[in-house]
């Protein structure tokens, strides 16, 4: 049954992954797009500024690594799919340890709240902290310790919500299914509400920059989150539930 969970939750990935690409490349390239050209021509007006000796031309012919029509297509789309292969194969692991240990829901109810919860642990809390950003946004010299500071928070979020999961079961056992719920989640809110306090800001938006533009981004950057993990519950635990019902038909 691990295994079969854990096919189907790689498969329910993959669907995923493709919607979640259809979201980003409709309403979050042109955003991309539009950055991409604030960079440029920020970078062309810095040379000159600077009394550059290269010629501006130089600057405008250089060429890509990867053309930009295969990044915002091709692989995006290999981003995208490889994240959300990755995701619902770790969904049906958690599943498979949560199914039957959070009373009699079914097993869709079951992976529907496993992934709400995953969705706000290791996006949405780490994306109030520490917001995605389009190009031109963001210095060079700081992306390594930028990078570090964001997947930093991610993981302390994830053991955070861990411990809550673990404590809010006994909890439930204690004071109620609801109530154990309620001080799990306050706990969570808490503790991680300090550490993001404690951790250091991250601003470095250029002065100027349109304010449309970022809001776009990041609107679609969530957006294709709750895209990628909404179709992601609501496919898998169509696929546990019918795999489930047909185990407990071969045992009868």
């Amino acid at each position: 049954m691990m295994k079969t969970l854990l096919v189907r939750g790689m498969l329910a990935g993959l669907i995923a992954g493709v919607l979640a690409f259809g979201f980003a490349y409709a309403f979050g390239e042109p955003s991309v797009n539009t950055a991409i050209g604030l960079e440029e021509s920020g970078g062309h007006s810095h040379s000159h500024d600077a009394g550059a000796s290269a010629p501006a031309e130089e600057h405008e012919h250089e060429e890509e690594l990867v053309p930009r029509d295969i990044q915002s297509t091709l692989g995006l789309l290999t981003g995208v799919l490889v994240y959300g292969v990755a995701i619902g194969g770790l969904l049906s692991l958690a599943f498979a340890f949560a199914q039957g240990r959070l009373g009699t829901l079914r097993p869709r109810v079951t992976a529907l709240l496993l992934t709400t919860g995953a969705f706000a642990v290791v996006f949405l809390v780490p994306f109030l902290k520490y917001p995605a950003n389009p190009p031109a946004v963001g210095q060079p010299g700081t992306i390594g310790s930028r990078t570090e500071l964001y997947f930093g928070f991610v993981a302390v979020s994830l053991l955070v919500g861990i411990l809550a999961t673990v404590f809010g079961r006994k909890l439930a056992d204690r004071f109620g299914a609801w109530n154990g719920f309620l001080l799990a989640a306050a706990g969570y809110l808490v503790v991680i509400g300090v550490v993001a306090w404690l951790m250091p800001a991250v601003d470095e938006v250029p002065e100027g920059f349109p304010g449309s533009t970022l809001w776009s981004f990041r609107t679609a950057s969530i957006g294709t989150q709750v895209t990628l993990w909404l179709a992601l519950g609501l496919t898998f635990g169509a696929f546990a539930e019918k795999a489930l019902k047909r185990r407990v038909a071969v045992d009868a």
